[in-house]
């Protein structure tokens, strides 16, 4: 257990809610509006459209960690467990209770009855166990890209063991090592959503453009760049919250200044992930913005393994080059703060005196010049993401003018999102921008990237056996100073050997038609639709 004095300092989502702008109001609601229940606003034959910058790069959640598959697979999918509408606290979903061992090894889900999958099959123990065992060894695929890192592996000597539904309202799992993070990780929107075993079985329908979930809407279609549509499950199991509209089009739209105006002409009733500067714009249409302070972190990667930055004292010399702070300022403005840490300012356990390299470009000069860095090739995403409104271009073209400053020639290439994910996978970079926006609140959700096999996740490409001896430590640790202290140390080693360039914290950002209402804009920085109203 947490010491009183731990309890104390530790400050959690609630808490973080509560540092939303003064701008902004409830989470359920957006921008002051009542709750959807609070209005008598009834499931009515009207559509919510939702602009986002990038389509999904799939609607199984086995194989994609992007938020723009999630913000579509939260509508459809459902997970045994379920986080409050304003944080990370764990509430019943599929699962109605569990109960705990009390070495912490097993963990006994009563299923909910009564619950059909959207292609009319039954939901019960035996589905949910074949949900989560083909992304278990030995069924695991290395394109699987969340399933170790949620559900661990045998090598580490972690993660779970063996799973059993010995009737239909049981299932139990057991876990080779206790896990302070496993009950948190059912709850993501990635990897743990339970999917339909017979649609996952369907190779002529894969669930990759086919989802089959057991949630409040269900999948219609998906035109590539252009749009997926949604449908209310008449037969949802969950009868006093049926979702409110009738339809629900996720609409792709990559241009940041054409999705605000697609809100001002009333094309879309919500766009996400607007860019900082045009907030003021959004307002001026007579549109409505909401904030709130985001759970993620925007940053640089040196390819650990690219001949240029093998050696941390050429990764130093490149990060003296440039001025974070005034960068974050320039770019960012009022919607951005620097990120002297991995972590989220507000989440436990942050550490602002996390020492990181510092600005000093006379001494990045000789020390590059010495190390024979002189040209350096960068790639990045051209699109908006939930940590960098801006989307990466125009970041990637900052850290080339202090670089230039400093007589390095950096070369950018830049990607939509789908494309740069699969050349993030072959490494063939120096540099590479990307970000984290956290799944559930949990220390290791952010730490456990640079521990990572996979290097679509570990884009630093980095392997340091000392980190993941820490890594594993924290997820067997208790909640509380001691677990803190575990990851204090993650971040000192992290900072040392200057695997990241930490950039920032972004504030997450919605625009939204007036009366528009009732949406759950959770601090994971999805969306969820189903009883929003209009």
């Amino acid at each position: 257990m947490e010491t009183k004095a731990a309890q104390l300092s530790r400050r959690g989502f609630v808490k973080a809610m509560a540092a939303v702008s003064a701008s902004s109001a409830f989470a359920l609601a957006g921008c002051g509006s009542k709750r959807a229940s609070d209005t008598g606003s009834g499931s009515g034959d009207f559509t919510i459209t939702f602009a986002q910058g990038a389509d999904p790069r799939g609607l199984d959640p086995a194989y994609v960690d992007d938020g723009e598959s999630a913000q579509v697979m939260v509508q459809i999918y459902e997970n045994l467990l379920q986080y409050e509408d304003d944080s990370c606290k764990i509430r019943p979903g599929l699962a109605e209770s569990y109960e705990v061992s009390d070495d912490g090894l097993t963990y006994t889900f009563k299923i909910r009855e009564g619950v059909k999958y959207h292609d009319g099959t039954d939901f019960n123990a035996q589905a949910a166990k074949e949900s989560i065992e083909r992304q278990l060894e030995p069924n695991r695929t290395d394109d699987m890209p969340y399933a170790a890192f949620t559900f661990g592996a045998a090598a580490d000597g972690n993660g779970i063991e063996s799973i059993e539904a010995p009737d239909a309202t049981t299932l139990k799992i057991k876990l080779r090592a206790a896990s302070s993070a496993f009950l948190a990780n059912l709850a993501m929107c990635m990897a743990s959503p339970i999917v339909s075993p017979t649609a996952a079985k369907n190779t002529d329908k894969p669930l990759m453009e086919n989802p089959v979930g057991t949630g409040p809407y269900k999948f219609v279609s998906w035109t590539k760049q252009s749009d997926v549509k949604l449908e209310r499950n008449e037969d949802y199991w969950d009868k006093d919250n049926l979702g409110k509209a009738k339809n629900i089009v996720i609409k792709i739209i990559a241009e940041n200044a054409s999705r605000v105006t697609a809100l001002a002409n009333g094309e879309v009733d919500i766009i996400n992930n607007p860019d900082e500067s045009m907030v003021d714009q959004i307002k001026s249409n007579g549109d409505e913005i909401y904030t709130m302070d985001g759970m993620n972190i925007n940053y640089m990667a040196f390819n650990t393994q690219s001949e240029l930055f093998k050696d941390k004292a050429a990764r130093i010399a490149v990060a003296k080059a440039i001025n974070v702070e005034e960068m974050v300022k320039s770019l960012y403005g009022d919607y951005g703060t620097y990120a002297n840490s991995i972590m989220p300012l507000w989440m436990a356990p942050y550490d602002k005196d996390i020492e990181q390299t510092k600005y000093d470009p006379d001494a990045a000069k000789t020390e590059l010049a010495a190390a024979g860095v002189t040209k350096i090739h960068c790639i990045t995403y051209s699109n908006p993401r939930p940590y960098n409104g801006k989307g990466g271009t125009a970041l990637a073209e900052s850290i080339q003018g202090y670089l230039q400053k400093v007589g390095v020639e950096m070369t950018i290439d830049q990607f939509e999102w789908t494309s740069y994910k699969q050349t993030i996978s072959a490494g063939n970079y120096d540099l590479c921008f990307y970000g984290w926006n956290g799944d559930n609140g949990d220390p290791d959700n952010f730490m456990n990237l640079l521990a990572a096999d996979d290097y679509t996740m570990n884009v630093a490409r980095w392997d340091n056996k000392e980190y993941k001896d820490l890594i594993a430590k924290g997820l067997t640790t208790p909640n509380g100073d001691a677990r803190d202290d575990v990851y204090h140390q993650c971040e000192q080693l992290a900072a040392a050997e200057q695997v990241w360039l930490p950039i920032s914290h972004s504030t997450n950002i919605l625009g939204h038609k007036k009366g528009v209402e009732g949406y759950i804009f959770h601090p994971t920085a999805v969306t969820f639709l189903s009883k929003c109203t209009k």
